[in-house]
């Protein structure tokens, strides 16, 4: 997806909000380039409707990696958005023009670092203390809100006029505690920075390391290790012990302390910005106005140094003297080699404490890849096709030239200066010729003070003292190459006017610095330096992405393994559910067949009985019959009264005890239905019992089958999720062991690079000063010719002399033959003489050559050795630091796969405890269920005892009717027949039990 140029085309309104919707070129004018790095420049303007001076950070989000960019530019405004405190820089607003985020923020007039440039030795400890104060103060806040900075340096810790300290540059902040990204300036950085993305992460006391080496900084000029290779101090700080303060003995034991305190290599034992707040170094006593009085100073140094360089240039301008062409070509020589120098050597530019002299002097520049007019090493005027812009001559413009200038192709205070190969000399001078010269990217080096710098200073120029004029265009000149993209900004820059920009507009910034800091991220070195950062990132975003991608994975496959769980757990219920469903609706049929049976029973011995009495009537009635004609037979002697009394008294008898055996019979069978009503419910009960002991069986078993699904499943799931935690732990050790290969791999080839560059330099130093060698020695030889010249001289006088004084004292009478005589032993004498001369002459040039190459020699081999020494050190401690890595790599894998490891065990230690705790439970709720079951069928059977009792009916307990329905062996042995007696449930159960065992059930032990 396009990254947008302006703030309508976010799509996001969290992101839009970030940024102002208003032109910034519209809004800010007189922009003026005051720093540059690697994210762009950062430059002075005013905003035109409140009047304000703000410092302007332009980043560029477009080509190579641009969504990085973008991304990091988001993080930095809602960093600096967020932090509002005295210590730290003020957020202006932030907007959107082509690709290019403008951020604006307050302006400063300098930073710590300016402040060392100027002053030429290190601050004192009262100043280095009251800018730490502050610095900690901003820290603090920073670190309570779980921030950090991450690139404290002098650079970075800005000046106000009123002497108010704050922090600034938030690209390299994090928004989180602790981090673990590889940011910050190399020599600046926390041993954990360096080994962040191999052991783990930071915090804030990565800030008081990179406070430590400041003070360092302050205290000596320049950090620890400044002198060696930025990649090779990154490998020195990882391993080696911190570094101290190594010069000027006389610093208090209370700096000493503070300092080793804040360079403390273990974290833990670093303390943090609150604690060093309350250090003796910060509370003793010591001037409020400190840091005020060294601003002051460092002001007046600069003004000193502006006014003599204003000097010379005007004394060079109107004194249009030139340099002998043979020492031109030679100085110009010189500058050549130290362009070359300076070049490949240009990321060690930053050493400006060490390598920058008199801020006034003005040395060599010479043109960029642009094109212009630039000097040669010969002294020669190189032209370059360039594409000039249609703009108006100065004559065009009413501008007089100045007189005289061409003497500015060839000045320096040391030698050779070309100013951009500007020909000032010709009366046609136009804006495209001073226009293309300053857009030239002059070559970083020493000393040097670059004609754009000037035109872009807004102080008193040393033009503005020469011509007027002409100043007051080349204000508009820079202001137009500044902002070449509107006519508009072209003309806010003719209408500026210098007065005011000098009034607002304060800096304590060198003249050189800006141009030396353009030049700096051009170089191969840093973009190594760059390159390497930015495969640190990249190696730490594919760790996170490819721990999100596993991550992702996991959280997959746990969702479907809990799904799949979830759904064996539903259908397990469900199924139990079904299974307790169907023993409902078994036990309500089973209740109705008994009620059934009960009915069919009592119509059974209904009918029994009837066709009983039926039968015992009949009979009743043949005895009767019998029983009568016996009687008849009796009483027939008797007469008819008492016959008849007999008979009626007899039948009385008869049917009396006819109604009592039909009685008795009644009873008789009415107690039958009575015991055998009572013995079917007996065995009713009895098979109730058998089928509810069989359902409650199956009920146990299901929930036992259930449970051990569940718990194979969830073994089944741990073994999955093992072999996937083990795969994903491969695989990220995999990708990080191929990215610390690529990163040797890198180191080891930037460090060839480096060697290759420094032999080479070297090298190219030695053929320089090789060629250069004849012409000193011919400059030398040249001397002694002079010194034999005038010898000769004083000795032909002499001669002359001589011969004239012989001539005007010889005697009269002397021949011209014996004159001409004394004269040829003269002429003789002082040929002799010359020839002893001649003789010294030569032999003092050969020994000269023969010093002079010895010494040339024994130089370059020494310098060949101490670099041969120097890089073989490099490489080692570069071997080294790649071992201890490689090792401490192997330890960290070792240790995650412990730490792996230690989790499995320890997640199937609980399953186990859990399948465990699951079992007993089980194992508990089957001994409960029987012996609630076991009670209710006992109270059952005891209740049924005392019916039985109650209706009268004897011998026929339950125990009585099972041997009676069923026999000793012949019942079912899936019965378990609760008796009175069976009053010990653990009985019961070891009968449930065999029973179960007896019919191939599982026994509720094995659950």
């Amino acid at each position: 997806m396009p990254l947008p140029t302006r703030v309508s085309q976010i799509r996001d309104p969290d992101v839009a909000s970030l940024f102002s919707e208003e032109d910034p070129e519209k809004l800010f004018s007189e922009l003026q380039e005051i720093g540059h790095g690697s994210f762009g420049a950062v430059y002075f303007a005013r905003n035109t409707k409140t009047g304000e001076g703000v410092a302007i950070k332009k980043m560029s989000y477009n080509g190579k990696a641009s969504t990085e960019k973008w991304q990091d530019i988001i993080k930095e405004v809602k960093f600096l958005r967020q932090v509002k405190h005295k210590n730290c820089i003020q957020y202006k607003g932030c907007y959107l023009r082509e690709h290019t985020a403008w951020l604006a923020m307050e302006y400063c007039i300098g930073s710590a670092s300016d402040i060392l440039e100027v002053q030429k030795k290190p601050l004192q400890e009262d100043e280095i203390a009251a800018i730490c104060d502050d610095a900690l103060q901003g820290l603090e806040y920073l670190h309570s809100n779980d921030r950090i900075h991450r690139d404290v340096k002098a650079g970075n810790i800005l000046l106000e006029d009123n002497g108010t300290v704050k922090l600034a540059d938030f690209g390299s902040a994090s928004l989180v505690s602790p981090a673990n990204s590889f940011v910050g300036t190399p020599y600046w950085m926390a041993p954990e920075v360096i080994l962040a993305m191999d052991e783990g992460q930071y915090d804030g006391k990565v800030d008081i390391w990179s406070l430590g080496i400041t003070c360092i900084e302050f205290a000596e000029r320049k950090p620890p290790l400044f002198n060696m290779n930025a990649m090779s101090a990154l490998y020195h700080i990882a391993q080696n012990n911190p570094p101290t303060l190594t010069t000027h003995t006389d610093w208090s034991e209370a700096f000493l302390s503070f300092v080793n305190a804040c360079l403390a290599k273990d974290p833990i034992h670093r303390p943090s910005a609150t604690d060093l707040l309350q250090h003796e170094f910060l509370t003793r006593d010591r001037s409020n106005n400190c840091i005020r009085d060294l601003i002051e100073r460092t002001k007046k140094i600069a003004k000193d140094q502006d006014n003599q360089s204003i000097k010379r240039v005007k004394k060079m301008l109107i004194s249009n003297q030139e340099e002998p062409s043979e020492d031109l070509q030679q100085d110009e020589s010189n500058d050549d080699s130290v362009f070359r120098r300076n070049d490949t050597n240009s990321v060690e530019s930053q050493h400006s404490n060490e390598t920058m002299s008199n801020a006034g002097s003005i040395n060599s520049l010479q043109g960029g890849a642009e094109g212009g007019s630039v000097v040669n090493g010969k002294g020669r005027d190189v032209r370059r096709p360039i594409q000039r812009p249609s703009l108006p001559s100065l004559r065009d413009r009413g501008v007089s030239p100045a007189p005289s200038l061409d003497s500015m192709l060839s000045i320096s205070s040391i030698g050779s200066l070309s100013l951009g190969g500007i020909s000032f000399g010709s009366p046609y001078n136009s804006y495209s010729s001073v226009s293309s010269a300053m857009r030239v990217n002059f070559r970083d080096r020493p000393n040097q003070v670059s004609l754009t710098s000037f035109v872009h200073r807004p102080s008193p120029l040393w033009w503005q003292l020469v011509h007027p004029q002409f100043s007051s265009e080349t204000s508009s000149i820079s202001s137009s190459i500044t902002e070449p993209e509107t006519p508009t900004s072209l003309h806010r820059a003719q209408n500026s006017r210098s007065d005011s920009n000098r009034e607002n507009f304060r800096t304590i910034r060198p003249t050189s610095l800006v141009t030396r800091e353009a030049k700096e991220h051009e170089s191969v070195l840093k973009e190594q330096m760059t390159g390497y950062k930015r495969m640190r990132r990249q190696h730490q975003k594919q760790i996170l992405q490819l721990e999100d991608q596993l991550s992702s994975e996991m959280e997959d496959l746990k969702r479907k393994l809990d799904k799949e769980y979830d759904v064996c757990v539903q259908t397990n219920a469900k199924d139990l559910e079904k299974l307790l469903q169907k023993h409902q609706w078994e036990s309500e049929k089973k209740n109705k067949q008994d009620l059934v049976e009960e009915k069919r029973e009592r119509k059974t011995q209904a009918q029994a009985n009837d066709a009983e009495m039926k039968v015992f009537q009949s009979k009743q009635k043949k005895d009767y019959k019998h029983h009568r004609d016996q009687k008849k037979k009796e009483v027939e002697s008797y007469n008819r009264r008492d016959q008849e009394e007999h008979l009626r008294n007899h039948k009385e008898t008869l049917v009396q005890q006819q109604s009592r055996d039909e009685q008795a019979l009644v009873k008789k069978q009415k107690e039958k239905v009575e015991r055998e009503l009572r013995k079917l419910k007996g065995r009713l009960l009895l098979d109730r019992h058998a089928k509810q002991q069989d359902q409650i069986r199956e009920e146990i078993r299901k929930r036992r089958d259930a449970k051990e699904m569940e718990q194979y499943m969830a073994l089944r799931h741990h073994d999955q999720i093992r072999a996937m935690e083990l795969s994903h732990m491969e695989q990220i050790q995999a990708l990080r062991t191929e990215q610390m290969e690529k990163q040797f791999s890198t180191e080891l080839t930037n460090q060839e690079e480096y060697n290759r560059k420094s032999n080479n330099e070297l090298a190219k130093k030695h053929a320089l000063e090789t060629k250069q060698h004849p012409k000193n020695l011919k400059a030398k030889e040249q001397s002694i010719k002079k010194q034999l010249r005038e010898t000769l001289k004083v000795q032909e006088k002499q001669y002359k002399l001589l011969a004239s004084q012989i001539l005007s004292n010889a005697s009269r009478d002397q021949s011209r033959e014996q004159q001409k005589s004394i004269l040829k032993r003269l002429k003789e004498e002082q040929h002799r003489k010359m020839a002893i001369l001649a003789e010294e002459y030569r032999h003092r040039a050969q020994e000269m050559l023969q010093t002079q190459s010895l010494k040339l020699t024994e130089s370059q081999e020494r310098e060949c050795t101490d670099l041969s020494e120097n890089l073989k050190k490099e490489m080692e401690l570069l071997n080294d630091y790649q071992a201890k890595t490689r090792l401490q790599l192997q330890s960290q894998h070792d240790r995650e796969q412990a730490e792996l490891q230690e989790r499995i065990d320890l997640r199937r230690k609980k399953l186990e405890e859990r399948i465990d705790q699951d079992t007993k439970q089980l194992i508990q709720m089957k001994e409960t269920t029987i012996h609630n079951f076991l009670e209710k069928q006992k109270e059952e059977v005891a209740a049924f005892d005392e019916e039985t009792a109650r209706l009268g009916i004897k011998n026929l307990s339950i125990e009585e009717i099972r041997s009676q329905s069923y026999g000793n062996t012949s019942r079912p042995q899936s019965m378990v027949i609760v008796s009175s007696s069976d009053v010990d449930g653990s009985i019961m159960m070891s009968r449930f039990s065999r029973s179960e065992s007896s019919t191939s059930a599982p026994n509720f032990s094995d659950i």
